[in-house]
């Protein structure tokens, strides 16, 4: 049964993965930091609209704190971003909302974020309510969906300017997202 659902796995992703010709780097939503949805609690339990990260260079990704696929590869690159900003003195904010908001507490992303030793208080792991969570996704383009236990998505990131705009949009296709910086 197991190799059954990991046919259907690669299967499902094929039909959403993006073209592998493609590039990686793809236009931008056209959408705003505050034009998405706003009540998100942090991994302190403390609220986060992400208004208030206007006025920073945002990386927003999603992940789910029991993904040992892509979400690993996501961090990875994430912290690769961290360090070229770091190098270049640039400052940069992460923002990770959860696909698994029912699972994803506030508690789990702390044990996640200590055991990632991701302490930096300019990482912010998020989560929120199914349909929030939902209507993010859509308007940021991250196609993910929910197969027995399992979120199945794919690794993505928007990068938002200072002034809140969407800036670029990164996918698996795209060696290293640092480069993009």
């Amino acid at each position: 049964m197991a190799s059954h659902h990991a046919t259907l796995f690669c299967i499902a992703l094929s039909v959403f993965a993006p073209d592998p010709c493609s590039a990686g780097l793809h236009e931008p939503p056209h959408v705003e930091l505050t034009q998405l949805p706003q009540d998100w609690t942090d991994d302190n339990g403390q609220t986060l609209p992400l208004a208030t990260l206007r006025g920073q260079r945002v990386v927003l990704t999603m992940a789910f704190a029991a993904c040992h696929r892509f979400c690993p590869m996501t961090i990875e690159e994430l912290q690769r971003m961290q360090q070229r900003a770091d190098q270049r003195g640039e400052p940069l904010t992460f923002l990770v909302i959860s696909y698994d908001p029912a699972n994803d507490t506030a508690d789990v992303w702390h044990r996640y974020r200590e055991h990632h030793h991701l302490s930096r208080p300019n990482w912010h792991f998020v989560r929120g309510s199914a349909p929030d969570t939902r209507r993010l996704a859509r308007q940021l383009g991250f196609t993910f969906w929910v197969y027995d236990e399992h979120v199945i998505h794919e690794s993505h990131a928007v990068v938002f300017d200072a002034q809140g705009n969407a800036q670029s949009a990164l996918d698996s296709h795209v060696s290293h997202w640092s480069d993009v910086l």
